[in-house]
């Protein structure tokens, strides 16, 4: 079994190399974790492999602002210097720094 390390961590900015979206990780998957139904309404032409890590984005647009899973091939850095304005990002991060949001610590149990 072959060992994946992500190329993208939490709280980074990244873009799609598609599609005119950039957002802040807030978490990631491995490998593809999400419902087939989702991942055979992808046009085959560009649909992603499932062998690679998928990210949780705070996503927006010019339009909206959501939640996207994004494969690692569709996504490359943001390098705009602009936050995020996803009104979630205040339940996962904490403030941003260098670029980079600041995660939030998770209650302790």
């Amino acid at each position: 079994m072959t060992v994946r390390v992500a190329r993208f961590q939490i709280g980074q900015i990244v873009r799609h190399r598609i599609f005119p979206f950039r957002g802040v990780i807030f978490d990631v998957d491995p490998e593809f974790a999400n419902t087939e139904e989702w991942w055979l309404a992808i046009p085959e032409k560009v649909r992603p492999r499932k062998d690679q890590p998928f990210y949780h984005l705070l996503a927006e647009n010019a339009e909206t602002t959501y939640v996207a899973y994004v494969s690692e091939q569709n996504l490359l850095p943001d390098d705009t210097g602009q936050p995020v304005s996803h009104p979630q990002v205040s339940e996962f991060f904490c403030g941003i720094e260098n670029g980079r949001y600041i995660r939030r610590p998770r209650p302790v149990n």
